[in-house]
């Protein structure tokens, strides 16, 4: 939420300029631009930009998952990876139980050696 505070506040203070320049009279579209510019450019960075770098992030850590991995899916389910195929992992949840998921609903990749947190 505090990345949204200066995008805020800055169409808080062009907000008055830009209905300044329309009740004066008519504006040309370059100083129109000039405003939207650095609003895109402020979208860009801090939404658009970090959303992709997460996905590229997440795309790659679905990619190395290897059996043996401890993963966690995005029901929240723990588990050991026992078996990795194209689009689909089998998970071990406990002894003798096993469910398929599919590699895109794996929220996140710890290596074998990560121990899983308890819930004491």
């Amino acid at each position: 939420m505090r990345k949204f505070v200066p995008l805020t506040l800055g169409a808080l203070i062009l907000a008055p300029a830009a209905m300044a320049q329309e009740a004066g009279g008519g504006g040309s579209i370059v100083s129109s631009l000039i405003m939207f510019v650095p609003l895109i450019l402020i979208f860009y960075f801090l939404l658009i930009r970090p959303q992709q770098q997460r996905q590229k992030k997440h795309r790659e850590m679905i990619e190395a998952i290897k059996k043996g991995d401890t993963v966690v899916t995005a029901g929240g389910l723990i588990g050991k990876v026992t078996r990795v195929a194209d689009s689909e992992v089998t998970v071990e949840l406990a002894d003798g139980v096993r469910v398929r998921s599919l590699k895109g609903m794996i929220a996140d990749v710890k290596d074998k050696n990560t121990p899983v947190a308890a819930n004491d």
